[in-house]
């Protein structure tokens, strides 16, 4: 397989793709979004800083079906034939303060996308708090619906 630098990639793959969601706006002046779904992506937006595909270092923090978080970040091996082997899951299991400093120490610590320090510690955050939802550690945030006063 042909190595191509990430910009080229990003070329290739930033107007159409499978992974695209397209959100319209309320009215002319908001224009539309487009969302991006892949695997990688830290913020699910469309761009090159936050692709999971374009880049060749990416960096993302998943929910696990056990209701635990992973930090997963994509590695410059010579695997580049098998796409499963270039990703590396770091369980991130302990209290939020501890997760916070693995989170650091794995990413921005040690020069590895460093402009995604703060955006990997807020997806942490949300997370973290969806699990504890799920776990039922903490009630849920009620939706407020029409006028009414409560």
């Amino acid at each position: 397989m042909v190595a191509i630098p990430d910009q080229l990639t990003w070329e290739l793959v930033k107007g159409h793709n499978s992974f695209h969601r397209m959100k319209n706006g309320t009215s002319k002046r908001q224009g539309s979004i487009t969302f991006s779904a892949e695997k990688g992506n830290l913020k699910s937006i469309n761009m090159f800083k936050f692709s999971g595909i374009a880049n060749s270092k990416a960096v993302d923090v998943v929910c696990t079906p056990e209701h635990r978080a992973q930090l997963i970040t994509k590695t410059a091996s010579k695997a580049g034939t098998c796409p499963k082997k270039t990703t590396v899951a770091i369980n991130v299991n302990k209290d939020f303060r501890r997760a916070e400093s693995v989170i650091v120490k794995q990413t921005s610590d040690v020069f590895y996308r460093r402009d995604l320090k703060a955006a990997s510690l807020a997806k942490y955050t949300k997370v973290y708090q969806a699990n504890r939802r799920a776990k039922g550690i903490t009630k849920p945030v009620p939706v407020k619906k029409g006028r009414c006063v409560l």
